[in-house]
């Protein structure tokens, strides 16, 4: 029988945290989900840890052949999926044990035009431990018209749906926009911005999902590319919503990117060793 959700994990590298991340998905309170895992052909024992999980009968795993960057696994795996709604969790961050069931609910509650629905989160650190409660959505609340979200989002220089953690899609509107699209560091929010040109999101203010913050996302280079991405992804979203998102809103947009860039670099640098990763044996959540 076809499952309402599928939740979709696409694994690389992952051996620290894949056994939490799944157990998360397989611990939720909501029972009529698929979860399905692809491994980018990991160097480390991420594809023999998955084994353990081989003989549940909501789980099924798969290999993705090495290249082609975090798109071609993402979409590896998500065009597997067979349930009417799709998550996409990455291998190292966590659900929380009512999270399928409280966005099914807002899907069934809000109607046919939501296309998307995101919650907020929490960040961790590479211990598991939290430290920032709530983060996400801006000022979004409730059913909200999907290109005025892509204006709050391109004026706020980042990303305020979170990672696909936080985010649940109609599969028919992502395969329609064409799935996870090449944009890097934004390929998250570059996918559902083509989806949300297409209807209505429901935004949740609660912590939902928790986002594992690691030491591999720090250094100027990187926070360099990201404002500069941020800037293209800008300029796709007003391009999907060109009578909502004005050139002032791009310029706004572009600016706060470079500010959010330096924040995260301050905020990096303060976290300092809690972003390093644990020795294999010892770390889980």
């Amino acid at each position: 029988m076809t499952p309402r959700v599928s939740v979709v994990i696409p694994a690389y590298k992952n051996e620290q945290y894949i056994e939490a991340t799944i157990r998360s998905v397989l611990d939720q309170t909501f029972e009529d989900f698929e979860l399905v895992v692809a491994d980018h052909s990991s160097p480390d024992s991420t594809w023999d840890l998955l084994q353990q999980f081989a003989d549940d009968p909501r789980v099924s795993l798969h290999r993705t052949e090495a290249g082609g960057g975090a798109r071609r696994n993402w979409n590896a795996v998500t065009t597997r999926a067979e349930g009417e709604l799709v998550k996409l969790v990455c291998g190292d961050d966590l659900i929380h044990p009512t999270m399928l069931e409280e966005q099914v609910r807002a899907f069934d509650e809000s109607g046919p035009d939501v296309l998307l629905v995101a919650s907020q989160r929490d960040l961790v650190d590479a211990r598991g431990e939290t430290f920032v409660t709530g983060r996400g959505l801006g000022r979004l609340d409730g059913v909200v018209d999907g290109r005025a979200a892509l204006r709050a989002t391109v004026r706020s220089g980042t990303n305020i749906f979170g990672e696909p953690a936080c985010v649940m899609m109609r599969t028919a509107a992502l395969e329609k926009a064409g799935w996870w699209q090449d944009l890097r560091y934004y390929i998250d929010a570059g996918s559902y911005a083509p989806v949300l040109a297409m209807g209505k999101m429901f935004a949740q203010r609660t912590s939902l999902a928790s986002f594992r913050v690691s030491a591999s996302q720090w250094s100027v280079r990187l926070m360099r590319q990201q404002a500069d991405e941020a800037a293209e992804f800008h300029r796709i979203a007003q391009s999907l919503a060109p009578e909502t998102i004005s050139d002032w809103d791009v310029r706004v947009g572009d600016a706060m990117a470079h500010v959010v860039a330096m924040q995260r670099r301050a905020a990096y640098a303060v976290l300092g060793r809690r972003m390093e990763p644990l020795p294999a044996a010892a770390a889980s959540v």
